[in-house]
């Protein structure tokens, strides 16, 4: 089973999205500030990680090109509502950018 990583302050979301990613029999955690989630990915080891920009904490996006050059076999999809620019990276086939809202029909073509 797969496993998914959502770090994102927004709760609703998280909860939902925990609810699609569970149902199509993910294992699913959340993290609701970048600390929380930078543990979560060194303790649970994802697969593939939702990565807010603006959390309480810090940008997250800022965290990306380390956290897939730590983590070889993760996959990480950066959402953010606003259009910041993404950060550069070493592995463009494991970096993708969801901007919010999004739908489920887009959860849907993502091919996880």
């Amino acid at each position: 089973m797969k496993k998914i990583l959502i770090v994102d302050d927004e709760e609703d979301l998280c909860m939902l999205l925990k609810i699609y990613f569970t149902k199509k029999k993910y294992e699913v955690s959340v993290a609701n500030t970048l600390s929380e989630g930078l543990q979560q990915v060194n303790r649970w080891n994802p697969d593939i990680l939702f990565l807010d920009n603006n959390l309480p904490d810090g940008l997250g996006w800022e965290k990306a090109p380390m956290l897939l050059d730590e983590n070889p076999k993760l996959n990480i999809l950066l959402i953010s509502a606003f259009h910041p620019t993404v950060p550069d990276n070493s592995h463009p086939d494991r970096l993708r950018v969801i901007e919010k809202p999004f739908s489920q029909q887009q959860l849907n073509a993502l091919n996880l």
